[in-house]
């Protein structure tokens, strides 16, 4: 009898889910015009309480799409930090860039002058990284290292943090592009939220062969056509909180070269 009962509770927990639409504090507090009347274009953006404190600094190559994915408070597509950004933030200051590049160096800036409270990277002096990948098994072996690893395929060295937001997207991106049934729901315990131990095994399924060639184009510097192969796979996509994480992430692997990122196993 009692071993059924978090088998119950799971799935009132998943009735309950779709009776009640997800929270939406930021459409609430600034409006559906905010959002539908932001630019297109690259910048920065900063996130402000009630008492006027930057909670947080980002940078986006199109400020409507990125601030977009913060109208949903979406347990489901968010980690705990980002759902209490999304609960305390009251505003939302914009800069417009003259490209992604300068939107990096603004967002750069920012950081280290105001250290705010909810950013990870870039507040501090941060150990380098490298973000390196290799095909072992029928599976996409996905690590952070210290150093170059001989047969490993890569970029870096950048940050510790951002390796690690660089690995979660390309990680994430890959799984549902190559489980569009299951999507994040199905990813082992903890990836849907940057949770991969110290070497993620990812089981690409029959997209393998492709997604090696073209991450073998994304090693040395070319990102752009494994992110046309991303978005056409994930063209669709639903529900909206999910396409939202997507061009949030594929944002983020395809400005991955920005800020003199290196080649790692050419």
């Amino acid at each position: 009898m009692f071993s059924t009962a978090p088998v119950f509770f799971s799935r009132v927990a998943a009735v309950q889910q779709l009776l009640f639409p997800d929270p939406r504090p930021l459409v609430e507090r600034l409006g559906t015009e905010f959002f539908r009347n932001l630019p297109t274009g690259p910048g920065v953006y900063r996130m402000l309480d009630a008492r006027g404190e930057v909670l947080y600094v980002g940078k986006a190559k199109n400020l409507r799409r990125r601030l977009a994915s913060y109208r949903v408070a979406n347990p489901g597509g968010k980690n705990r930090r980002q759902i209490r950004l999304v609960a305390n933030a009251v505003s939302v200051e914009i800069e417009v860039c003259d490209n992604e590049r300068a939107a990096l160096q603004r967002e750069a800036e920012l950081l280290r002058f105001l250290r705010p409270r909810f950013n990870r990277a870039g507040t501090w002096p941060a150990p380098q990284r490298y973000l390196l990948w290799r095909a072992a098994a029928g599976n996409l072996e996905v690590a952070i290292a210290e150093v170059k690893r001989a047969g490993w395929l890569g970029i870096g060295p950048v940050g510790s943090p951002r390796a690690r937001m660089l690995r979660g997207a390309l990680i994430r991106l890959l799984w549902v592009a190559s489980h569009p049934e299951t999507g994040l729901s199905g990813m082992p315990h903890g990836w849907a939220h940057g949770t991969f131990g110290e070497t993620a095994a990812l089981p690409l399924g029959e997209g393998a062969d492709e997604f090696t060639a073209l991450l073998r184009f994304f090693s040395v510097g070319s990102p752009e056509p494994l992110c046309v192969s991303l978005r056409k796979r994930l063209e669709g996509i639903g529900p909206e909180w999910l396409a939202e994480v997507m061009a949030e992430d594929l944002e983020t692997i395809s400005g991955a070269w920005l800020g003199g990122t290196e080649a790692t196993g050419r």
